[in-house]
């Protein structure tokens, strides 16, 4: 079965599509890169004598800051997410499109699907975006981070049984389109389809267990597109 055969199996399948938000949708970070905003978060934390030590290949990962603040305690983890929270807030504010992120999601509503956006960021950054850009009332529901439990990020498979219980939909008809390892083990995790968007070199083998991949959103946009016009004729 050739990649296209996968995705359009994939997608006659669906009747919702879950967009993760960071990559997908936009780059969260462009106008505020990450490496300085988990610095920033760190640096902060350490104004409470909490020393948040990471591997260098995680360091510049904020979500990963607020991943390791859970070992200090409730207290500091719900710290650790309101700053992130604002941190993420202002970055949306600054955050690039990703070309074909806004067409995928519309299309997907052309073709009679519902949208959700299942995020490892903050849900208060996610409808910040959705705000600024207009695009609010392309996405049904919004599920972001659980506040100041880090553990229940995907991979856990949580967030994505929150929105499908929120869609009023099982699994069977659901998908999530996702540009990491996180999406792909949730999404197996949670029994949903998968759509890896490997839009970076060695990411096709890194997503490799994804139902189907593409490079590009707009590859994906396209083939929703394809599905609207077969449905309205």
């Amino acid at each position: 079965m050739t990649a296209d055969e996968k995705l359009v199996e994939v997608l006659e399948r669906a009747r919702a599509v879950l967009f993760d938000f960071d990559g997908p949708i936009c780059s969260v970070f462009a106008g505020e890169p990450a490496p300085g905003v988990a610095r920033d978060l760190r640096e902060r934390l350490a104004e409470w004598d909490v020393a948040v030590e990471l591997d260098d290949e995680l360091a510049d990962d904020p979500l990963e800051v607020l991943r390791a603040a859970v070992r200090f305690g409730d207290k500091v983890t719900r710290t650790a997410d309101d700053l992130l929270t604002g941190a993420e807030i202002s970055a949306v504010r600054l955050a690039e499109p990703t070309p074909g992120g806004v067409e995928s999601m519309r299309a997907c509503r052309a073709a009679g699907l519902r949208v959700a956006v299942v995020s490892n960021n903050s849900a208060a950054a996610v409808n910040e975006y959705l705000a600024l850009h207009q695009l609010v009332d392309l996405v049904e529901v919004v599920v972001g981070r659980e506040y100041g439990k880090p553990d229940l990020m995907k991979p856990h498979p949580k967030p994505i049984h929150d929105a499908l219980k929120r869609l009023r939909i099982g699994p069977d008809v659901a998908l999530l389109v996702g540009d990491s390892l996180t999406d792909v083990d949730g999404s197996r995790a949670a029994g949903i389809a998968c759509i890896a968007y490997a839009n970076k070199p060695g990411k096709d083998r890194l997503l490799a267990a994804a139902d189907a991949q593409v490079d590009d959103m707009q590859v994906l946009a396209d083939h929703l597109s394809g599905l609207a016009r077969r449905n309205a004729g």
